[in-house]
């Protein structure tokens, strides 16, 4: 790609101190010799290299660079320009921002007021120029358009009269059918923007499909409503699900290939009034290698934990809503905890994770294989350490504890608000209260918060009152503290936030607590216990991941009452 020559460029280079004036010397006296500008001389000797070069050429000329390689284009944005114009003229609309159109040209578009022009009038909006690197930019386009020149396909391949027919063909259909591309296409898409789940769901008119990336649900496509069964019957047939069969629920699961890895996903249908809505949760194996110390603990959080599964037998309890990290938190523990001198059995429903070296069952209510009878077998299989997906009934509680008191490392999850929580359930689901407290070491409760993008987080200094308002952790007679907030960058699509990271309340069962337990007391008062034990609460927890630049004020409060 050429590059204009600009003054403004080359002395925003030398301000920011990319190049020196002896460089810019040099490159002027080569580049009058071969008739070429400074900026292409510069980047061919290597004296700055591109990304640089934009991002400056870009803040000289007063636009936005845009690093497409981690970028996620809205897709309604990108439908308000033909594919074939954005090919030809090597644009790509980004999003949608206070009415205006934010499109990525490369440099030597940024003066062009004819393209702006037209683009203005094919989207029928106000156009922003942003600067991108043209190879990215084209990248973008086959990438994002695709979708486009798939769904197209897919529905002059599929007509109305198509859709009330029996689909069951497509488990014979080959892979370059447009349903099998389009729904392809989705599932990478998905794996590709990190998203966590994708849920295909039927409306009264379309087919809405959408992401949930870093916790929060986010458009992606709106398709006509007639490929509704196609897409549906194609990802029951790569789950291993009854085609036939659309009232009542299914589960069932795949593997793909993405970018030389294999992702399983675990695949769900429920049927709804306007159709079957389909959701698959993406299951990276990449977590399972995690180290605990990756998940955010704090030092003393951390401790607490560490000093729990370090014992040889008892049981460790996480808790907290589905999708706040239990399963990832549990199995970076095993992590630690696998070796070759022990023999770890995990039962679970379903297994969504496969790790090496670890025994793991499938539970399996048709077959009668339920938590409770498969802890009784595993028990006679010579366990050191058990791991229980999730403790549900009285039956299950009441082996897993006996097994903590055997001699036996269990880890368990239980569906509670807090960790104090956890001792009342299980005296609730029939234990005995003195068990309980002899077999409980820790009970770990967790939620999982947006992180801040760091490369666009802003510095700000909070007012008094806001801080009073929400209960943060500050004295009036103190220096008001420097927090962050989000503002938004090409890096995490313009959200703010990039990532997520979890926020711990870990309590030891102490003696005290072992006590109150005994004695029947309120889940509060083991709370207050707890606490002067030196206990953090969740947004304890999360406001000293606020004070350290992590998170913000808004996303505490956000996941965490």
């Amino acid at each position: 790609m050429q590059l204009q020559a600009s003054r403004e460029t080359v002395n925003a280079l030398l301000d920011a101190g990319l190049v020196t004036p002896d460089q810019v010397d040099e490159a002027d006296q080569v580049a009058a010799q071969r008739s070429r500008s400074v900026l292409e001389i510069l980047l061919e000797n290597g004296t700055v290299n591109r990304t640089d070069l934009l991002r400056t050429a870009a803040t000289a000329a007063g636009l936005e660079y845009v690093d497409l390689t981690e970028y996620s284009v809205d897709m309604a944005a990108a439908a308000l320009l033909p594919p074939d114009f954005a090919r030809r003229s090597c644009v790509l609309p980004l999003r949608v921002e206070h009415g205006e159109l934010v499109v990525a040209v490369g440099i030597r578009q940024a003066g062009n007021i004819e393209l702006k022009d037209d683009l203005g009038r094919m989207a029928s909006r106000r156009v922003r120029f942003a600067i991108a690197n043209r190879s990215e930019i084209e990248a973008k386009i086959n990438q994002v358009y695709r979708a486009e020149g798939e769904l197209h396909d897919l529905t002059s391949g599929l007509t109305a009269d198509e859709e009330a027919e029996d689909l069951s063909n497509f488990t014979e259909v080959s892979d370059e059918a447009p349903v099998v591309r389009f729904v392809n296409l989705l599932i990478n898409q998905a794996i590709s923007d990190r998203a966590s789940d994708i849920h295909i769901e039927p409306t009264e008119r379309d087919l809405r499909v959408r992401y949930r990336i870093d916790g929060v649900l986010k458009d992606a496509h709106r398709s006509p409503k007639n490929i509704q069964n196609g897409v549906i019957s194609r990802l029951k047939i790569m789950s291993d699900m009854n085609i036939a069969e659309r009232r009542v629920p299914q589960d069932g699961r795949m593997s793909v290939n993405h970018d030389g890895r294999r992702i399983d996903l675990r695949v769900a249908t429920l049927p709804t009034v306007w159709g079957e809505k389909c959701v698959m949760r993406i299951l990276d194996n990449t977590n399972t290698q995690l180290d605990l110390q990756d998940l955010g603990f704090s030092d003393d959080n951390f401790r607490r934990f560490e000093e729990s599964y370090s014992k040889p037998y008892g049981m460790i309890l996480a808790t907290g809503p589905t999708g706040s990290g239990k399963s990832t938190t549990l199995y970076a523990t095993l992590n630690q905890l696998n070796r070759p001198d022990v023999n770890v059995i995990t039962v679970e429903d379903p297994v969504e994770y496969r790790l090496a070296g670890i025994n793991q069952v499938q539970t399996n209510a048709k077959a009668g294989l339920t938590f409770a009878s498969a802890l009784r077998s595993i028990l006679r299989s010579d366990p050191d350490i058990v791991l229980i997906g999730e403790i549900r009934d009285h039956e299950t509680a009441q082996i897993a504890v006996e097994a903590a008191l055997t001699g036996h490392l269990v880890l368990s999850t239980l569906h509670t608000n807090d960790a104090p929580s956890a001792v009342t359930r299980l005296v609730e689901m029939g234990i005995e209260p003195f068990l309980v407290g002899s077999a409980l070491d820790v009970v770990l409760a967790q939620r999982l918060c947006r992180s801040l993008c760091s490369r666009c987080k802003l510095a700000y200094t909070p007012e008094p009152d806001d801080l009073l308002r929400v209960g943060y952790p500050w004295q009036e007679d103190e220096p008001l503290p420097t927090l962050y907030k989000p503002n938004g960058c090409s890096a995490c699509s313009h959200t703010g936030y990039r990532g997520r990271l979890a926020l711990h309340e870990v309590m030891s069962v102490t003696e005290e607590i072992s006590r109150l337990t005994v004695a029947r007391a309120s889940t509060d008062d083991i709370t207050r216990a707890a606490m002067e034990q030196g206990m953090s609460e969740l947004k304890q927890d999360g406001w000293r991941k606020v004070a350290l630049g992590r998170t913000s004020i808004e996303e505490i409060l956000r996941v965490v009452a």
